[in-house]
């Protein structure tokens, strides 16, 4: 990841409602959610919450699909996993180090 998409990532990151929903979406994949079901979990007004997810899509952090009438939001846990592994891959003075490589193993279980 380069450091302007991790930028990108960290600032969609730095305010609480994104971050919020974001670990939302986390915690439902890889399913994800309807737009208005986050809404109500996040108690934001749908509007305000389509601006957030504008801010979280432009960084690559979410997925969106249309089903019927709703949008299903999803996390991007591939953009997530670059961004740890961005954050990380320093550590150790850049040798390869147990925690930095086992980001990249990073799955949701329930997920190919």
């Amino acid at each position: 990841m380069e450091i302007e998409a991790a930028l990108a990532c960290l600032s969609a990151l730095s305010q609480s409602t994104r971050l919020e929903a974001f670990r939302l979406l986390v915690r439902h994949e890889p399913e994800g959610l309807p737009a208005g079901d986050v809404a109500r979990a996040l108690c934001v007004p749908q509007n305000t919450l389509s601006a957030h997810f504008n801010v979280l899509s432009q960084a690559k952090l979410v997925i969106s699909a249309r089903t019927g009438r709703s949008i299903v939001y999803r996390a991007d846990l591939s953009r997530l996993n670059a961004l740890a592994r961005f954050l990380a891959e320093d550590c150790c003075g850049g040798a390869p180090c147990a925690p930095a490589d086992s980001l990249a193993r990073i799955k949701c279980e329930s997920r190919p």
